[in-house]
């Protein structure tokens, strides 16, 4: 009989070192979203400035076509994936405007976020916005304020700083 594979349960220490890390808010979460998208709109943009010379060199797009940034164009998609999941792997869960909001992403498998899992992330937006955002909105139903974002990429977010008015004392 070959020997077969068997089940590891190697989230479960990972899972028992972020047990009661504090989660960030909803509002929090948003603000560093939209400050991350505005991000990536401006990078986006400077970038396709200095770029569309050669992708229309290149064929793939058109002159006629104006280049721009939205949801019709492929660009604008990888642009998007690719500023969010680098943004992630390179801060290990911050991204700037979660950086700026005093947030992280953690991962639930690993101590540090890995490139698959920052772009696995990034990628989980994408169903997060299917069906009206509702991926978003299931922050408000799971127990762990998790979005569908965060359960395909098997990841938490908390609060990286502690909030204004819980301070930790040093003993002396």
């Amino acid at each position: 009989m070959k020997p077969g594979y068997t089940y590891n349960a190697h989230e479960t220490e990972r899972m028992k070192a972020v047990h009661g890390l504090p989660l960030a808010s909803f509002a929090s979460r948003t603000a560093a979203f939209v400050f991350d998208f505005l991000l990536a709109f401006a990078i986006f943009l400077g970038m396709l400035m200095l770029a569309a010379p050669l992708l229309i060199r290149l064929g793939l797009v058109t002159g006629d076509v104006n280049l721009k940034f939205d949801f019709q164009h492929w660009y604008s998609i990888v642009a998007l994936v690719i500023y969010f999941g680098f943004a992630t792997f390179v801060g290990n869960g911050k991204t700037p405007g979660k950086w700026v909001f005093g947030i992280r992403v953690v991962s639930l498998v690993h101590e540090r976020m890995s490139i698959w899992h920052s772009f696995e992330r990034a990628l989980g937006y994408g169903a997060s916005c299917l069906e009206f955002g509702f991926g978003f909105a299931q922050y408000f139903i799971h127990p762990n304020r998790r979005t569908v974002h965060d359960r395909i990429a098997e990841t938490i977010v908390v609060r990286d700083r502690p909030q204004s008015g819980s301070r930790k004392h040093a003993s002396s």
